[in-house]
């Protein structure tokens, strides 16, 4: 009983199948996590800091004085007189007939005062709270980059590490420090302990998704079957950015703040237990020498798979912090608003890097990705012309789907330039791949709040827009890239050309 039960557990353990379910589970968790705290930590913030006036309270516009009545004010008016105080203690007929005397010249200018006086009022706290608002989004960009930040500095330590101690080990560790990041965003109640968790849960990324992506490459060798493994693990990631807002808005309005990161941590412990019985993770040393990460930093090649997965990210990395509080100040927008608004992009991402996994490969991945790039800008030039939520959802629709495509085809290109040009480890070319993912959500997040407050909220979106036209068109030089033997024939060749010009030179000379 027990051979058997070791049996099927050492099958499940050299199973591709199961690994690919691993990698999409934590890629999962990570990005709920990470989109969770987009509709929680603007208002929670805001909660903070006006502990007298919650920013729902603001946002209903609820002030008494506003209501005014032509027989509320007759009432009102009177009594804000002296004479109005003594005829209503007169109880004289004569009295009563004098106060309605006094009230007939003066009732319409009195209500025209009252309005203009409320609407002074309105006004400046409106622009009060606008100025308000905008200054919170440069904190809250500034927490969002935080993960970014941090995980493009622990990448070039992870990428190289799991060549020499294998990719289990940092894929667990990942586990242990996202559980711990939930945790502190469960029970933190300051900017300090919240900006720590979002700092922290960047090392975890790290781990989990330099290591994901180096399992799939290394277990799934041919490149169309890696091109669709790797579209379905990006669609546990898309899944993720899909729940996380709306799932953090929902449980944060009707059970609380620590409801949804406790969710979170319980769905990790899981997650973390079954990498410690499937995985059973070890030190697992590389035979191959490793290419070095110096050398794949400067193929150029490899740099314009990267850049293109930072420009598609950049834009909806900006939007994060800015669209809930550019739709609270245009549009009033509540809580489960602000979460839903990112619903439409995150479902067409999941159908993108599932469909465009193996429709990269078939179509070319350098056209899937200038396409994808071209209608990101288009998209984030329409969703500043947005006057309601429901305006925002084919924008929203069309970037997650764009972004899908870039990301679904550029990933398996990165490990596919490493076969043909590098030696096939990649640890280190899917931590370039990850710093340029981070990179995106690190300058989008953290630039935001100060260009929504310089430029403005629509100029910062149309010019992303046009970086994205300018850098889709570099997409054609990955249509066929020269292979290692290409490149060293072609250095030769050249070495070979400069060696004989230079002896024609020479016989020239007399």
């Amino acid at each position: 009983m027990s051979g058997g039960l070791n049996g099927w557990l050492q099958r499940c353990r050299e199973s591709r199948r199961l690994v690919l379910v691993i990698v999409a589970i934590a890629l999962l968790l990570d990005n709920m996590l990470l989109t969770t705290v987009v509709p929680i930590i603007p208002e929670f913030l805001y909660d903070i800091r006006h502990p007298n006036a919650t920013l729902s309270e603001h946002l209903e516009g609820y002030h008494p004085q506003t209501t005014v009545s032509p027989t509320t004010t007759t009432t009102i008016m009177p009594t804000t007189t002296t004479t109005g105080r003594c005829l209503c203690n007169s109880n004289s007929s004569a009295a009563h007939t004098s106060h309605l005397e006094f009230l007939k010249p003066n009732p319409v200018s009195s209500i025209e005062t009252i309005t203009i006086n409320i609407t002074s009022i309105e006004d400046k706290e409106r622009t009060q709270r606008h100025k308000e608002l905008v200054e919170e989004t440069v904190a809250v960009g500034i927490m969002f980059a935080s993960k970014a930040f941090v995980q493009l500095l622990a990448n070039p330590i992870v990428g190289p590490l799991t060549h020499k101690i294998g990719y289990d080990i940092p894929m667990f560790t990942g586990f242990i420090i996202m559980f711990l990041s939930t945790l502190i965003f469960a029970f933190g109640r300051s900017y300090g302990i919240l900006f720590l968790a979002r700092a922290l849960q960047g090392i975890g990324s790290s781990c989990s998704s330099v290591s994901g992506m180096g399992m799939l490459a290394e277990r799934y060798q041919d490149d169309k079957e890696r091109g669709n493994a790797m579209g379905i693990a990006l669609g546990g990631l898309a899944l993720g950015v899909l729940i996380g807002p709306p799932f953090g808005g929902v449980m944060y309005e009707f059970v609380g703040k620590s409801a949804p990161f406790l969710v979170l941590s319980a769905l990790a412990l899981g997650d973390g237990l079954l990498q410690l019985l499937m995985l059973q993770p070890s030190i697992v040393y590389t035979e191959v020498e490793p290419p070095s990460l110096k050398a794949l930093v400067t193929d150029p090649y490899i740099l314009l798979a990267a850049g293109a997965i930072t420009f598609a990210n950049t834009g909806i990395a900006m939007l994060e912090p800015s669209l809930p509080i550019w739709m609270m100040d245009t549009m009033g927008a509540s809580r489960w608003k602000q979460g839903a608004t990112f619903l439409p992009a995150s479902i067409s991402y999941l159908i993108g890097t599932n469909l465009f996994g193996p429709l990269g490969h078939k179509m070319g991945r350098w056209l899937a990705s200038l396409i994808g790039l071209v209608v990101i800008g288009v998209c984030l030039i329409c969703i500043p012309l947005a006057t309601s939520i429901n305006h925002l959802i084919i924008p929203n629709a069309g970037l997650g789907f764009a972004i899908g495509m870039v990301d679904s085809s550029m990933m398996p290109e990165l490990g596919y330039l490493v076969d043909i040009r590098h030696t096939a480890v990649y640890g280190s070319v899917y931590a370039i791949g990850d710093v340029a993912f981070c990179l995106g959500y690190a300058i989008g997040p953290a630039l935001s709040g100060t260009l929504v407050n310089s430029i403005g909220f629509e100029w910062m979106l149309f010019g992303i827009a046009i970086l994205n036209f300018m850098y889709a068109p570099l997409m054609y030089f990955l249509k066929s890239p020269p292979t290692k033997e290409e490149q060293k024939s072609l250095i030769i060749g050249e070495k070979s050309c400069v060696r004989y010009e230079s002896y024609q030179n020479d016989e020239e000379e007399p």
